[in-house]
């Protein structure tokens, strides 16, 4: 079971309260847990990276293990302790200011 944090506009967006909990089949890399997130919530299709699949968007960062994963390549696996479920893969939405 993968542990995924999402920022509150997004739970908001698809009416989730807290973490959520996903099975991933195959490798836990990116790219499989926004799959399988945006299976789910279909409404967050296009939120987090392109419609397509795609990069992921402006002011969308990826944690995990204290660890900023947002310049990772979307198919390199996940830390073994967010595939564990020992840790919870984070997405943030960025600040910018000036």
């Amino acid at each position: 079971m993968i542990r995924v944090v999402l920022p509150s506009h997004l739970r908001t967006l698809a009416r989730i309260n807290g973490e959520v909990e996903l099975d991933v089949t195959g490798p836990v890399t990116q790219c499989s847990v926004l799959d399988a997130l945006e299976t789910r919530y279909p409404v967050l299709r296009g939120t987090i990276r392109d419609h397509d699949g795609g990069p992921r968007r402006a002011f969308i960062r990826f944690f995990a293990c204290e660890q900023d994963l947002s310049h990772e390549q979307p198919d390199a696996p996940l830390p073994d302790e967010v595939a564990a479920g020992a840790e919870p893969y984070l997405i943030v939405g960025a600040m910018a200011g000036g």
